[in-house]
């Protein structure tokens, strides 16, 4: 089991602010293809991601009891 941490246009598209998946020994990138497979409108692919609270690439290692954060783009003048 994994948590999912969603911010602004994310957690609004999924209605939710966390998630709690069954899923653990995947990629950031199995993630990604699993929360867009179950939420169509989301697009994660660009998108920054931090595992407990550290940065991660696509190939880092989501363990069980790890929280997963997709961190939109920011913008601001």
């Amino acid at each position: 089991m994994i948590n999912i941490l969603l911010f602004s246009h994310l957690q609004e598209a999924v209605g939710a602010s966390t998630l709690s998946v069954d899923l653990s020994d995947v990629t950031v990138a199995q993630v990604k293809e699993w929360m867009e497979k179950h939420y169509p409108q989301l697009t994660l692919q660009q998108m920054m991601t931090a595992i407990n609270e550290e940065f991660a690439t696509d190939t880092t290692i989501v363990k069980s009891g790890d929280t997963i954060a997709f961190i939109p783009p920011i913008s601001g003048g």
